[in-house]
C-alpha cells in the first residue's frame, strides 16, 4: 500500500508525465508505469488482498490520471481530481470517468450554472407584440360594440320588462356569421343580470350553444342541471342562516322570538321566507322578502329538515338514459322552485330545429302557462333567415314575437371594430398603418365577417411574433390570409361524411396520376374500387354526382358541366384546394388510412 501511495505522489510531482500521456487508444509509451526514478519498474510488495483490488501494472499500458485515482483504495480520503495538474478539459473528462467508476456526484461545473439556452429561451428573448391577445378572440365580449347600438337598444327595450317582474317577449335574432349577433346578445344579457342585482330583482340568462347541444334531451338536461345546482346552493345558504337562528334560540332560556333580521341587521334578505344572507353571496334568483320569525328550536329544526328533503329530491339529470318527459318535468320543477324571470338564449337555434325538430321550442314556449313562480322568455339566434319556414305555425307565432336583423359590416365599420380592439390587444405602435385596412378589406369581401377580420389580425400578430419581428406589417396579414384559408379547408375536409371523403380521395388519386379535366365516370370507377377496398357501401353514380356538386359548393373542387355532343353531357372537375394537405387530412380518417397502395386501381386516360 505504501508503494502505491508513493507512486501516486511521484505522479503528482512529475506533471510532464501526465501532460505527455497519449490519448486512449494510442501506442503505449511506458511513461505511465511506476518507476523508482532510475527508469526501472518497481514491483509492489502488497498482500494478495491488495493485489485483488489493484489492477496489475504493465509497462505497455498508459496510465490515465482518472484510472490512477480509481485504483486508489481510499481516493477521497486525501486527494481528488483537482489535486492533479490537469487542464480544464482533461479535468472535466476525468471527473466524469471517476464519477462513473466510483459512483461520485461530481459536477462538471463547480459553480452549478448552465449558460446554454433552452428550447424557449431564444423565443422569449424578443419583445412581445401583444398586450392582451384574448381581446381578438370571438369569445371575448367587449364593453363597447361599434355600429350595433340600434340593435342593442332594441333588445334592451324588449328585455326591460323582466326587471319589472313581467315576462319579456320572445326574440329572434337574424344575421350572417360575424355580424355581432352573439356578442351583442351576451352584452345585453350581462347588463340585464347586473341591473337585476342592483335592484334586487330575480332575473337570469342561460346561454346554450345549439350547435353542440343539439337535441331536446340535451337542452332540457343542461337547463335542468343548471337550475338544480342553483337551487341546492340556495338551500344550503338558507340552512346556514337557520343554524344561526337555532343557536340564538337555544342560548336564550327565556321565551323569545328570533327573526333573521335580529341576528344580523346588516345582511339583506333573500328569496326565502325564513332566512337572509349577504347580498354579494346570494345565489341568482334571490328576492327580498320579509323573513319569518321563530319562537322555538323545534320550529327551526322542522324547517331545516324540509329544506334538506328538498335538496335530496333534486337529482341531477344524466346526459342519457331518462325518458324525455321525465327530463322535462325535472327541468320544470327546478326552474319553478324559486321566483325568477329566466331568459333562455339559444345560439344557432336553427341547428336545434334541423336536428330534432321544433318540439323543444314548442315545450319551452308553452311553459309559462303552467309555471307558478317563474317566467321564461326565449332569445333565438340564427344565421338562417328562413329556418322559421319549417316551424309549426303555433311555434312560429309565439317564438317570433320580436325579430331583430343584424346587417353585415362594411370595410369602414370593420376597420373601426379592429381599431377599437387593437388598442387593447397590441403594444403601442405595434401595427403599421396598412394592417387594419387590409384586414378589413379581406373580411369585407366575405360578407362583412367581423370574426374573420379579428382572426386575420390575431393570426398576423402571431406570425409576426413567431418571426421575432418588432411590428406587424402587410406581409404578415397576407401570410395570415393564406394560413386561415388553409385551416378552413382542413376543417371542412375533416368534417366531411365518409362517402364524400371517398369521392374526394378518388379525385385526388386521378390528379396525382396526371389526369386532367376529370369526368364523373372516371371518378366513379375509382370510387367503386376504394369502397371495395375499405368495405364501404357503393352509392349510385347519380348520388356520386350529387356529392361532387356538394364538394363544388364547399369550394373544394371546381366542377363544370361540359357538353359532349352526341355523347351527352358530363361534369369535368379539378381540385381547388392544396393537394398534399387535403390528402393528409383524408388519410387521417381511420377508414381511409387503411388504404396503403391504391395506385394499381387507377385506370384512366392520361391525356393533356
Amino acid at each position: 500500500m505504501e508503494s502505491m501511495t508513493d507512486d501516486h505522489d511521484r505522479q503528482h510531482d512529475e506533471p510532464t508525465d501526465a501532460e505527455s500521456t497519449p490519448p486512449p487508444g494510442s501506442p503505449a509509451t511506458g511513461e505511465g508505469s511506476a518507476d523508482d526514478g532510475t527508469g526501472e519498474t518497481t514491483e509492489s510488495n502488497s498482500s494478495d488482498e491488495d493485489e485483488a483490488t489493484t489492477p496489475p501494472e504493465r509497462d505497455d499500458i498508459t496510465t490515465d490520471p482518472a484510472s490512477v485515482l480509481a485504483s486508489d483504495p481510499i481516493p477521497s480520503a486525501d486527494r481528488s481530481l483537482d489535486d492533479l495538474d490537469l487542464d480544464d478539459a482533461d479535468r472535466s473528462r476525468d471527473r466524469s470517468s471517476a464519477s462513473s467508476d466510483l459512483d461520485f456526484d461530481l459536477d462538471a461545473d463547480p459553480d452549478g450554472t448552465d449558460d446554454s439556452e433552452g428550447l424557449f429561451d431564444d423565443l422569449l428573448s424578443g419583445e412581445p407584440i401583444f398586450e392582451n391577445k384574448e381581446v381578438l378572440r370571438p369569445s371575448y365580449t367587449p364593453r363597447e360594440l361599434p355600429h350595433r347600438n340600434d340593435q342593442i337598444n332594441q333588445m334592451a327595450t324588449i328585455l326591460v320588462s323582466a326587471l319589472r317582474g313581467d315576462t319579456p317577449s320572445n326574440i329572434l335574432i337574424y344575421g350572417k356569421t360575424g355580424t355581432g349577433k352573439t356578442a351583442s346578445a351576451k352584452y345585453v344579457s350581462q347588463e340585464l343580470e347586473s341591473t337585476s342585482q342592483k335592484y334586487d330583482v330575480p332575473c337570469e340568462v342561460e346561454y346554450i350553444n345549439c350547435e353542440v347541444t343539439d337535441t331536446q334531451y340535451r337542452v332540457l338536461a343542461q337547463l335542468a342541471n343548471k337550475f338544480i345546482e342553483k337551487n341546492v346552493a340556495l338551500i344550503e345558504s338558507r340552512i346556514d342562516v337557520l343554524e344561526t337562528v337555532r343557536e340564538t334560540l337555544a342560548a336564550d332560556d327565556s321565551p323569545t322570538t328570533a327573526a333573521v333580521s335580529d341576528i344580523d341587521p346588516n345582511k339583506a334578505a333573500v328569496s326565502i321566507p325564513d332566512a337572509e344572507t349577504n347580498a354579494e353571496a346570494d345565489p341568482e334568483g334571490s328576492l327580498p322578502i320579509v323573513t319569518d320569525q321563530y319562537t322555538s328550536v323545534d320550529a327551526v329544526d322542522e324547517r331545516i329538515e324540509t329544506l334538506e328533503a328538498d335538496a335530496e329530491e333534486m337529482e341531477p339529470v344524466p346526459m342519457t338514459g331518462w325518458p324525455t318527459d321525465r327530463v322535462y318535468s325535472t327541468f320544470f320543477e327546478a326552474v319553478d322552485y324559486n321566483e325568477r324571470v329566466v331568459v333562455i338564449m339559444l345560439d344557432e337555434i336553427d341547428k336545434l330545429v334541423e336536428k330534432s325538430g321544433d318540439d323543444t321550442l314548442y315545450n319551452l314556449s308553452r311553459m309559462n302557462n303552467e309555471l307558478t313562480n317563474s317566467r321564461i322568455s326565449i332569445m333565438g339566434i340564427s344565421n338562417d333567415l328562413k329556418f322559421t319556414d319549417f316551424l309549426d305555425p303555433r311555434v312560429k307565432s309565439s317564438l317570433g314575437e320580436e325579430e331583430i336583423v343584424f346587417p353585415p359590416y362594411d370595410a369602414t365599420q370593420l376597420g373601426d371594430i379592429l381599431q377599437h380592439r387593437a388598442e387593447v390587444a397590441f403594444k403601442p405602435d405595434a401595427l403599421t398603418g396598412d394592417v387594419i385596412p387590409l384586414c378589413s378589406a379581406f373580411a369585407a369581401q366575405e360578407h362583412g365577417d367581423a370574426r374573420r377580420a379579428l382572426d386575420l389580425l390575431r393570426t398576423a400578430g402571431e406570425l409576426a411574433e413567431r418571426s421575432q419581428a418588432d411590428i406587424v406589417e402587410e406581409e404578415h396579414v397576407r401570410q395570415a390570409q393564406d394560413k386561415i384559408e388553409l385551416d378552413r379547408v382542413v376543417e371542412v375536409v375533416r368534417t366531411l361524411p365518409t362517402q364524400s371523403k371517398i369521392v374526394l380521395f378518388s379525385i385526388i388519386l386521378l390528379e396525382q396520376n396526371g389526369v386532367h379535366n376529370i369526368n364523373t365516370g372516371e371518378v366513379f370507377n375509382i370510387y367503386k374500387r376504394l369502397c371495395e377496398e375499405i368495405d364501404a357501401d357503393v352509392l349510385t353514380q347519380r348520388r356520386v354526382t350529387d356529392l361532387i356538386s356538394e364538394l363544388d359548393m364547399l369550394g373544394i373542387v371546381n366542377a363544370v358541366v361540359v357538353s359532349k355532343g352526341r355523347y351527352g353531357r358530363t361534369k369535368e372537375m379539378s381540385l381547388s384546394v392544396p393537394l398534399e394537405e387535403t390528402e393528409a387530412v383524408l388519410l387521417s380518417d381511420s377508414r381511409l388510412g387503411n388504404i396503403d397502395d391504391v395506385q394499381p386501381f387507377v385506370q384512366a386516360r392520361f391525356d393533356n
